[in-house]
């Protein structure tokens, strides 16, 4: 693949790392499903965030088997309808997968806003599972969701992609 002038060449992504940081934002959503705000409609929702960055950046290990798993986990913690995150999680990594190779050609700021209508189509999923089992309108704030999970795209990009930026063994005649 060509890479953009200036783009630092990465090391390969631990699997482990992958799957952990999956597993911690996993917890960090049950964490704040839990907290003082509760199920507010306008909390982001930093699984699918995560998902959606290990599926644009590595789509061969975490693809939309991946996702649906943690949409069911969501699901059971939450008590939701079964399959109404796995359902909107299936179609972000899908979605996420189609569009990797021209997502990455952007800058970190630019991707957050191809991002933007994925994340939106995800509550918007959710959403439309909730309402036609006869769950009631959250209101408009479900859609500061998408736009928060849009803001927090380069602090992700930027935490994720950290242990690939290091150099394996840095020395003058080496300088990748």
């Amino acid at each position: 693949m060509i890479m953009r002038p200036g783009q630092q060449l990465l090391l390969p992504a631990n699997p482990l790392f992958i799957w952990s940081s999956l597993v911690v934002a996993l917890l960090l959503n049950m964490l704040q499903n839990m907290g003082l705000w509760g199920r507010a409609a306008w909390t982001p929702d930093l699984l699918a965030l995560v998902l959606v960055f290990w599926s644009v950046h590595q789509p061969l290990r975490v693809g939309v088997g991946a996702a649906f798993v943690f949409g069911l986990l969501m699901d059971v913690h939450q008590g939701s309808v079964l399959g109404q995150h796995a359902l909107a999680y299936t179609v972000l990594g899908f979605y996420a997968i189609t569009i990797h190779r021209r997502l990455l050609w952007f800058s970190v700021p630019q991707q957050a806003l191809q991002v933007l209508p994925l994340l939106l189509v995800v509550h918007a999923v959710e959403l439309s599972v909730r309402m036609l089992v006869g769950g009631a309108f959250p209101g408009f704030l479900i859609l500061l969701g998408p736009v928060i999970e849009a803001l927090l795209w380069p602090l992700v990009t930027v935490v994720l992609l950290l242990p690939q930026r290091r150099a394996p063994d840095p020395d003058a005649d080496r300088p990748l």
